[in-house]
């Protein structure tokens, strides 16, 4: 019998590219790889299912769950996660010096509900009580035109969001005191550029990211691993199988930071830093699978409904295929 072809979209990380180039081949399984940008693969997964299993934004899937509207099922994989602290930007002479006084300003964003800015207003929320509704939200992009939402909002009737107008940029408008804070999935060009205009809310952002880990266990996962509903009932056991694959291309991926022979464009003191890293967060700091991350599906499953997105808090379980990870 014939191996099954799906067709897989994701973007080239450590993590996937043994899948990329074969060296991890899902049992049963013949991938076709589109290798795109995040912010290509979400809209055409999330409103055309172009894909049979794709990288999906984990608010976003998370929401859909919540509300439910998911034509998707996800294996617990974590393809990309990052602290997001540093992701918080205030104008200087905003008499912004602390998370609190974030409260009644004008903050701007790229997408409200994007995975980077929940978890941005859920920590605001849990360590300092700047909730959602106690801010005046503008959307739109940081230097050119914004993505529409990747999923339609509904959000609650006293949180304030304003849609920038044609011509007018988040970064624009900080520059000009229009804006107070800037949520930014990127980082901004006029911070890149050393513009006096704009700083980081935490200066010392790792330290503020490693105390927040370890007073919650959280470490903010953005994307994870979606299949088509249609694709999973067709063939539920291939599921196990890619998820199986991702947990091996990860062990690849690790092993390969320490190719000491190899390290060619890598940075010497990347060991360094891995080190570090497994210090504080133990040492399988990428584990896949559902208890490896619990802290973390929690918060998302209860972030997306405080703050809108979801009529309901979405507990694990309900987000992946049961009996995997």
């Amino acid at each position: 019998m014939s191996d099954l072809r799906l067709t897989f979209a994701c973007w080239d990380y450590d993590r996937t590219r043994p899948l990329i180039d074969g060296t991890v081949k899902p049992e049963g399984i013949e991938l076709e790889v589109s290798v795109l940008r995040p912010r290509q693969i979400f809209p055409r997964m999330l409103e055309d299912r172009a894909f049979d299993a794709s990288e999906i934004s984990l608010a976003s899937y998370t929401s859909l769950v919540g509300r439910g509207a998911s034509r998707f099922v996800a294996i617990p994989v974590v393809l990309s996660k990052i602290f997001r602290h540093s992701c918080i930007y205030v104008r200087p002479d905003a008499g912004i010096r602390r998370p609190e006084d974030l409260r009644g300003k004008r903050v701007g964003t790229t997408q409200i509900g994007s995975t980077a800015v929940v978890f941005m207003k859920g920590l605001l929320a849990d360590d300092f009580g700047v909730e959602q509704a106690g801010v005046h939200w503008f959307m739109g992009g940081l230097t050119s035109p914004t993505q529409r939402p990747l999923i339609p909002l509904d959000l609650p009737e006293d949180v304030q969001l304003d849609f920038l107008p044609e011509g007018q940029t988040l970064e624009g408008m900080l520059q000009a005191g229009e804006l107070d804070a800037l949520l930014s999935i990127y980082l901004p060009r006029m911070f890149l550029d050393g513009s006096p205009s704009i700083a980081r809310l935490f200066p010392d952002y790792r330290q503020a990211e490693e105390a927040h880990f370890r007073r919650t266990g959280i470490f903010p996962i953005m994307h994870t691993v979606a299949l088509r509903d249609d694709v999973h009932r067709a063939h539920p056991w291939a599921a196990a199988s890619l998820y199986r694959a991702f947990c091996r291309a990860s062990e690849i991926a690790q092993e390969r930071l320490y190719d000491t022979d190899a390290l060619q464009v890598t940075l010497p003191w990347l060991i360094h830093h891995v080190e570090e890293a497994r210090a504080i967060f133990g040492r399988d700091y990428w584990a896949h699978g559902l208890e490896a991350n619990r802290p973390t599906w929690e918060a998302v499953g209860r972030y997306v409904h405080t703050q809108g997105l979801s009529p309901r808090p979405v507990a694990p379980e309900e987000l992946f295929v049961p009996g995997i990870g």
